[in-house]
């Protein structure tokens, strides 16, 4: 009886239970030529794509599925460069900070996940919480949870008073004096500890915040908050530890300093000089517009008591200046990926951001090529996602129409995979 276990057990390992994926696709979106291509399948196996076929291929192995998208339009999974998924905007959203333990803003963070990869965004830079994002990533990593592949800059950067100050807000007798653990830098040594820190929290970006910013409570939403020493200080240790640095950044001084001291993406960039785009693309920095947090923060800074009277004004200033900087910037040639930040407007609605790049003059497969190759580019991993070849990663989305066409279409995303699993269709 044990030999005809042990033959049965043997027997069991020699055999290959894997199930392979035909995807029979209308229209393939090729990021790499920039090209629409009619009639094709999609072989995916395991976790990656295995081959691309002309024509409507059928399996020959009983076992492999049929996944019919003959009528839709089908591309890589988007790629968001700045997202929040601890948190989303609400009337209540400051006095959430005091209500909400970790526990709880871990539940909300799930359903945020879920949103954005139901959406088409199969991977995203989430940049800044208060660590949950770290564990967040990992559970989704080991299965345990639905959301899009993270690369997480833990807590962002900041200096005392400055954006990303935690305590910025509260009463005098509770705002302490927050250091590198907390994320305020005030030196180059805090600098050098704020970086290792967040690399001991799992951090796999650092983010600062290199001007004032518009939701936090504080006046200006653009003076310059670090010195240009203390920039450097950040990137070169960021760099010591396989990191990279994104920068917050609505004035044109602070984004100046940033693109000197070596950060690789500009994120917002409201207040972009010509000057300073002439840096962006002599330093090969990346601009990630966020063109949906502004049209998001103008609308809602016009509803009562929505936003603590100290933002309302910088809402107003700063959120409509930015679709125009992007205009121009894309007119001269800078670098740009897509990017939201999510969380200022509700999770899910992240495929926004194309129409609206498309009303400032970007043409929908130059947008198309931002939230894909670009961004892959900019994450290190172009060898893996933001394009449909064989031995990348099976990220893939697939729209009702062929935004090309009608970019319209990209709000209604009607299937998504994930590394060969199936999450929507």
């Amino acid at each position: 009886m044990k030999n005809l276990l042990l033959l049965f057990l043997v027997f069991c390992t020699t055999i290959s239970f894997a199930q392979d994926s035909y995807i029979q696709c209308g229209k393939i979106i090729d990021t790499k030529t920039g090209k629409v291509l009619i009639n094709k399948t999609i072989i995916v196996s395991n976790k990656t794509i295995q081959a691309i076929q002309d024509g409507f291929t059928n399996p020959t192995n009983p076992e492999d599925k049929i996944i019919d998208l003959k009528t839709k339009t089908v591309m890589p999974g988007w790629i968001d460069m700045h997202v929040h998924l601890e948190e989303e905007t609400s009337p209540t959203k400051y006095i959430d900070e005091f209500t909400l333990n970790d526990a709880d803003i871990a539940f909300n963070s799930i359903g945020f996940a879920k949103s954005t990869l139901m959406a088409g965004f199969t991977t995203v830079r989430d940049l800044g919480g208060s660590g949950i994002n770290v564990s967040l990533r990992n559970a989704i990593n080991q299965g345990k949870v639905v959301g899009p592949r993270i690369l997480t800059a833990e807590k962002a950067l900041a200096s005392t008073g400055g954006h990303a100050d935690p305590t910025n807000g509260y009463r005098k007798d509770l705002m302490g004096n927050p250091g590198p653990k907390e994320g305020v830098v005030n030196s180059l040594d805090d600098a050098r500890e704020a970086v290792r820190q967040r690399y001991k929290n799992g951090a796999d970006w650092i983010k600062i915040t290199a001007t004032g910013g518009v939701l936090s409570v504080a006046k200006s939403g653009s003076n310059p908050q670090f010195t240009q020493e203390e920039v450097e200080a950040i990137v070169s240790t960021a760099k010591d530890y396989g990191m990279q640095v994104a920068a917050h950044a609505h004035g044109d001084e602070g984004m100046q300093r940033a693109i000197r001291g070596g950060v690789k993406t500009i994120e917002h960039g409201t207040e972009m000089s010509d000057a300073t785009m002439d840096l962006m693309i002599k330093y090969n920095a990346y601009y990630i517009p966020t063109l949906s947090a502004g049209s998001y923060v103008a609308e809602k800074a016009l509803i009562t008591n929505y936003y603590p009277a100290i933002v309302v004004p910088k809402a107003l200033a700063i959120g409509p200046k930015i679709k125009a900087t992007f205009a121009k910037a894309y007119k001269k040639g800078v670098p740009i990926g897509f990017g939201t930040d999510a969380a200022v407007f509700p999770h899910g609605d992240n495929a926004k951001e194309f129409i609206y790049m498309k009303e400032a003059g970007m043409p929908v497969m130059k947008a198309i090529q931002a939230a894909t190759i670009v961004n892959a580019k900019i994450l290190e991993m172009d060898t893996q996602i933001g394009a449909l070849e064989p031995g990348y990663l099976a990220d893939i989305v697939a729209t009702n129409g062929d935004p090309t066409e009608d970019i319209n279409t990209v709000t209604n995303v009607i299937f998504v995979m994930k590394e060969g699993v199936v999450y929507k269709q």
